[in-house]
């Protein structure tokens, strides 16, 4: 375990993704809140300060970063804008089945392309009828001599509109359920994919999350990661590993309401002294205070649990539940301290507690993480 403080080299990239965050990313948060315009100077930027190919190995020309210098820079880059590093965090969701699953030669195809200049991926799992049911997918794969045809829908793609590949799930045996589901990467110029309009959300609009429709869309057989079979086990190992960056996510987040909550309560005066004086308000910054403490305690632990090779189910999905139902109290706090103000556009609380609710719905529910919790300790893990 970390000895609860950080490296010299973990503090070098702890600042330089708030450098990131703050010159870069919070100048124009509220403009792509606003507008939901794919933020492409960000990614350029993002790209060149090696976050959007963050998990790409050494052997494929990425910098290999390690599950926690990702947790480390996504808490920044959260406090930055949550849309922003949304999109930014999820080029590392949709590569993680490739690097838990694919081939040699299908590492350095994908995720070499990544490494070589700005693109994007995107990991495509929910369905209009299979969110939370993964094994429930209608969208099918049917094998046909070297190709495999797909018909089906799939929503909620994050980055589904800009990516140049997609790590699908799908099911190629229906009959087996789950176990007949399996991931396939497919580019995005395939005859037959479709890419529908963006969602229109009301947080983290900055980020892009689209249906896509396959109709006979046909890809290469020697796209499938690993065997056929294997996507169930795989899209729970990927959401085993990346739900750290997803708990950073709510700290960051949770944090940069703490920040202005406090300082806010520092100097409004009422009654003659500053708000913070009163115990009503010193005593919910309190809470806010060790709620973030902890929760990013958590968040190391699962993230240090991944790079070093243990199972982490359980200490994963309680990550990133307190850490992101933090971030939804702590923000929901932060606009009760700022009051009319914190309801206001012209404080940034209001977007943090916009932006916090979907850091609990995505990457499995917080209800769904609940489930996960409740069979690991039911099985003494």
């Amino acid at each position: 375990m970390p000895d609860f403080g950080l490296s010299p080299e973990q503090k070098e990239t702890k600042e330089r993704a708030h450098q990131f965050a703050e010159k870069i990313m919070r100048p124009v948060a509220r403009k792509y809140d606003e507008t939901g315009e794919w933020a492409v100077d960000v990614y350029k930027a993002a790209w060149d300060y090696g976050y959007l190919q963050a998990l790409v190995p050494e052997d494929c020309g990425g910098p290999g970063a390690s599950q926690m210098e990702e947790a480390i820079v996504c808490e920044e880059l959260s406090w930055g804008c949550g849309g922003l590093y949304t999109s930014i965090m999820a080029n590392g969701l949709a590569m993680t089945p490739v690097l838990i699953a694919g081939s040699p030669e299908q590492k350095k195809k994908w995720l070499g392309m990544i490494a070589e200049e700005p693109k994007f991926a995107a990991f495509s799992l929910s369905e209009p009828n299979a969110g939370s049911d993964a094994g429930a997918m209608s969208c099918r794969a049917e094998k046909k001599g070297d190709k495999y045809v797909i018909n089906g829908t799939k929503c909620y793609c994050t980055n589904g509109g800009y990516a140049d590949w997609y790590a699908l799930f799908c099911s190629t045996d229906p009959s087996k359920g789950a176990r007949g589901t399996s991931c396939i990467i497919v580019p995005r110029n395939t005859p037959g994919l479709v890419v529908g309009k963006a969602l229109d959300k009301m947080g983290q609009r900055a980020s892009n999350q689209v249906e896509l429709y396959f109709n006979d869309a046909e890809v290469p057989a020697e796209n499938i990661l690993g065997k056929e079979g294997m996507g169930f086990v795989i899209a729970m190992k990927t959401l085993d590993q990346t739900r750290a960056a997803v708990a950073a996510g709510g700290v960051g987040v949770a944090r940069a309401a703490f920040e202005i909550a406090l300082e806010y309560a520092k100097t409004r005066i009422q009654f003659g002294q500053p708000i913070f004086a009163n115990q009503a308000i010193s005593f919910m910054l309190a809470d806010m205070a060790k709620k973030i403490e902890a929760a990013r305690l958590l968040t190391w632990q699962a993230a240090w649990m991944t790079d070093n090779g243990i199972k982490n189910s359980k200490q994963s999905a309680i990550a990133k539940t307190f850490a992101t139902d933090t971030a939804m109290e702590v923000t929901t706090d932060a606009v009760q301290i700022l009051g009319g103000n914190g309801y206001s556009r012209d404080y940034l609380v209001e977007k943090c507690m916009r932006d916090a609710k979907l850091l609990q719905i995505y990457e499995g529910t917080n209800q769904i993480q609940r489930l996960v919790i409740a069979k690991e300790i039911q099985q003494g893990n």
